[in-house]
Formats: structure tokens, C-alpha cells, sequence
């Protein structure tokens, strides 16, 4: 049997990589990107590993760029402008480039989420906005930044996993009532 060409690769051999933003200590779902390594230069693919208690972004829109997700195993929250929306196994979501429709994902249950996560490569037209998190501009190139995303109502939810606000506000009572530590 002959080699397989490079085109052809196995998930199991791209290392992973796992983004924390800048001015944060909060790792994200850990990626391996499966387009890069088999040689695509115009999508991004990725297969994104979400633990219990993560999530894959920051809340974020893009201005140029299409964005898709698709879960492969498990349930997770898809989180749209503010409100999770429950997805399993078989789901898919896209995000036409220039909606302003801010997404990410979230783990809040007991199991590994597997997703697919798919896009265009980046663009020196794209522009990026982060509602919940504004001091990302400050990380940003300032034509990186959607100052003029189009409006959209966000809802109630914060954007956090449940494990994470729990913890976050666990720490603050700490603060607060340092005697109670």
C-alpha cells in the first residue's frame, strides 16, 4: 500500500493547543487544528475538546469572517447575544460574517463536548467585537476592533460557565469578608 499523501492526516497526530487571552488566566477548550495541519490556507478547521466547565471563547462577532460549529459528541450551551440554546450531537450553528450575533460555547455538564469548528481564514477585512469583555480592545490592533458592530440586545446570561461564575464568586466573597476565610 503506498504512503498516504499529506492531505490525509489523522486528528490523533495534530497536537493540541489550548488559547487563553490575554489579561486572563481562564484557559479555553483546547483545539486541534486539523486544516492548518493538513495544509488549507483559506479555512480554519478545528476539533475542539470542551471539558466540563469550559467554554470556547470569549462572547465574539466578526465583522468578515464566516464562522460554523457543529457538535460531534455530548451537549453543550450555545451562547447567542445572551441566552443559551441547547445543543447535542448532530447540531449545527452558523454565524454569517457581518450579523453582529455574538457566540461562543459552553460545557456546563458532566462530559467531554466534542465540536467542530469551522471558518474562514483570517482576513486583513475583519474586524472582531467582544460585548462581555471590552478591555480586549486594548489587546487589539485598533482597525482589529468592531466599534460599529451592528447593535444587538443581549440577554441575561453572563457568558460564563456555571463552574466559573461559582468559583469567581466564591473568590469575591473571600474578599470581601476576609474573616470568614
Amino acid at each position: 500500500m503506498s504512503q498516504r499523501p499529506s492531505f490525509i492526516i489523522s486528528a490523533a497526530d495534530v497536537a493540541p493547543y489550548t488559547h487563553v487571552y490575554p489579561q486572563s488566566d481562564e484557559p479555553m477548550g483546547p483545539s486541534v487544528s486539523l486544516g492548518r495541519a493538513a495544509g488549507l490556507a483559506r479555512l480554519g478547521v478545528n476539533l475542539q475538546r470542551l471539558p466540563p466547565g469550559s467554554r470556547s471563547s470569549w462572547p465574539h462577532a466578526e465583522s468578515d469572517e464566516e464562522e460554523f460549529v457543529y457538535v460531534v459528541s455530548g451537549q453543550v450551551g450555545a451562547w447567542i447575544d445572551g441566552h443559551l440554546h441547547p445543543m447535542v450531537a448532530g447540531d449545527f450553528a452558523a454565524f454569517p460574517a457581518g450579523t453582529g450575533i455574538s457566540h461562543c460555547f459552553i460545557n456546563n455538564s458532566t462530559e467531554d463536548v466534542v465540536l467542530l469548528v469551522g471558518g474562514e481564514a483570517a482576513k486583513a477585512t475583519n474586524r472582531i467585537t467582544y460585548p462581555l469583555n471590552p478591555s480586549r480592545r486594548a489587546d487589539l490592533r485598533p482597525e482589529d476592533w468592531w466599534a460599529d458592530a451592528p447593535a444587538e440586545a443581549l440577554g441575561p446570561h453572563d457568558g460564563l460557565p456555571d463552574a466559573l461564575r461559582a468559583a469567581s464568586a466564591a473568590v469575591a466573597a473571600v474578599a470581601n469578608n476576609p474573616d470568614k476565610a
